[in-house]
């Protein structure tokens, strides 16, 4: 087989455990997944409604187009129709930037730790990739400039950033935005965008007036709880979106995802509501980490990164088999933290209690 240098020795992504998995291993009947950032709470009742009843011809391919969904996103948004695309999740439409963009001969600059898929997709194409590690717990944006040259293709800035949850102020950004070079694209992942609440950080939908070098990554797979039904999108200027289009696969979104979006964004209110318990949820972890004084990073999204003071992996293992799932800061760069989903009230009331236990056993609190 001639297989691709750029692959060889990459591993597929290693998703955790099941629910079902982690029942069986530890003969549990009931399992908390507070480990991928879904909504706890699921999706908008209105979605739930429509698909008790929703009637669709599957012998038939979707709209390629994705009309329906398109126009409600588009109006939603205050943009037209064809500054938009769409992906089987925001990984798709980062697999679509880098197919179109990142081959040898051309590097690719990002933060480090972000998103991983940034950096696989990048491997894949042959690309040189720059990694600038984050300062001050947020995207290094001078080192970053720094970084570019007249090889340099796309720039990853993630905010609020995955795994550190942090956000990327209005200031920073758009002085970081005057600075790159036209010819190099921009992606701004949004992906917990309806979860932010800095008052420093505004919609940045007013950018892509001034930069015709950034696009905007979005996803419905986190505050609108539609994580299954894989709907990502990017907003960016129409000639960009006509560039990157052809990349994209026919048919990425099938027609109970193109059906299911425009009531899930007609429901803004149940997104309010989200966003309110979330908060709620935030000040639960906080006040655990100061009262035990645990380092903690300051989060714009529904997880929270924060110390544990002893080996990630060991306090991951013993919260399974109590029956919570949550991430080790190991594999994400963050040895001796973890990043756990927020959950409902009382969710997060069990898992801090097991988690108490386990630090209170391992001998972390004096």
């Amino acid at each position: 087989m001639k297989w691709k240098e750029s692959v060889k020795g990459l591993k597929a992504y290693q998703p955790g455990k099941s629910i079902e998995a982690v029942k069986k291993e530890f003969g549990l009947s009931e399992i908390v997944k507070l480990a991928s950032n879904e909504n706890p709470l699921g999706c908008s009742p209105k979605v739930t409604a429509y698909l008790e009843n929703a009637v669709h011809n599957f012998a038939l391919y979707p709209d390629g187009y994705g009309t329906e969904m398109r126009e409600a996103v588009a109006k939603h948004l205050g943009v037209n129709g064809d500054e938009l695309i769409f992906g089987n999740g925001s990984d798709e439409l980062i697999s679509i930037v880098t197919r179109a963009l990142l081959q040898p001969g051309v590097n690719t600059v990002m933060a480090t730790p972000t998103f991983s898929q940034y950096k696989l997709n990048a491997r894949i194409e042959g690309a040189e990739i720059r990694e600038i590690p984050l300062k001050n717990r947020t995207h290094d944006l001078d080192a970053m400039l720094d970084a570019i040259d007249e090889n340099t293709a796309v720039v990853w800035v993630c905010s609020p950033n995955n795994p550190t949850g942090v956000v990327i102020e209005d200031e920073p950004l758009q002085a970081f935005l005057k600075k790159v070079p036209k010819n190099v694209l921009v992606v701004l992942d949004e992906a917990y965008f309806e979860y932010v609440t800095n008052p420093n950080c505004t919609d940045s939908l007013p950018l892509l007036k001034q930069y015709d070098n950034l696009i905007i990554m979005r996803t419905f797979s986190k505050a609108y709880g539609l994580a299954a039904f894989r709907v990502g999108y990017g907003i960016a200027n129409k000639e960009l979106i006509a560039r990157l289009d052809p990349v994209r696969g026919p048919f990425n979104n099938t027609v109970l995802s193109q059906a299911i979006v425009p009531v899930a964004i007609a429901d803004q209110a149940y997104i309010e509501l989200c966003r309110e318990i979330n908060e709620d949820g935030k000040k639960q972890y906080i006040a655990f980490c100061e009262k035990h004084q645990l380092d903690y990073y300051p989060t714009d999204t529904n997880f929270i990164l924060f110390e544990v003071k002893m080996d990630s992996d060991v306090v991951f293992q013993e919260l399974m088999s109590r029956g919570y799932i949550i991430r080790s800061g190991n594999p994400l760069g963050v040895p001796n933290y973890i990043r756990v989903t927020i959950g409902t009230k009382e969710q997060n009331e069990g898992l801090l209690a097991q988690l108490e236990e386990v630090l209170q056993k391992h001998e972390v609190f004096a």
